[in-house]
């Protein structure tokens, strides 16, 4: 087969060929599907070094069984199902690995202490206060970008304002702001 050939090939005519020895033909079908079975291990929160090992792993696994491969299924699910298995062997052997005192310690709590809870309550409302402050077409701007994550094409459109008037607002709109909270601490001290 000419490089064209492997190149255009479809999956199951390069399983075909891998299972026939050819090895040029698993190589290209690894080059298909292994950045993104890298992505995967990726994502799920595995170290660089872990990563290269479960997908060498999986394509080893991928290469032992292709026989077994059924073409009523893509070739990407099957390789993505042997890569899922691979990855959930891999943390039932490193849940293995540790002590008793690790896989029982509790983790670190994700919700506030009431402290907390009071303080951000107090700043939000130190926020409220200094937006309903502002100006009305400040607020409006500050609010739809700050607090309703608008994008500035978004603000433009609604608005219908150019874009670099929408940008020259806001930015002073948060010079705005930022000025009542520092007059604002001010009088704190």
């Amino acid at each position: 087969m000419e490089i064209e050939e492997y190149i255009i090939a479809d999956d199951r005519t390069l399983v075909e060929r891998s299972l026939a020895g050819d090895d040029m033909a698993f190589e290209y079908l690894f080059n298909r599907y292994g950045e993104a079975m890298r992505r995967l291990f990726l994502q799920r929160s595995t170290s660089a070094e872990d990563t290269e090992d479960l997908l060498q792993e999986t394509f080893v696994k991928v290469y032992l069984h292709l026989e077994n491969y059924n073409s009523q299924y893509t070739f990407g699910q099957w390789v993505y199902t042997i890569a899922r298995n691979t990855h959930i062997d891999f943390e039932r052997r490193r849940q293995e690995d540790l002590s008793i005192d690790e896989k029982f310690s509790s983790p670190a709590a994700s919700t506030p202490s009431p402290e907390e809870s009071m303080i951000r309550q107090q700043q939000r409302r130190q926020i409220e206060h200094y937006i309903e402050v502002l100006p009305e077409h400040y607020r409006r701007l500050f609010t739809m970008r700050f607090l309703d994550d608008y994008s500035y094409d978004e603000i433009a459109e609604k608005l219908h304002l150019p874009m670099g008037t929408v940008k020259t607002q806001i930015h002073r709109a948060r010079e705005r702001m930022c000025r009542l909270i520092l007059e604002g601490e001010g009088e704190k001290a």
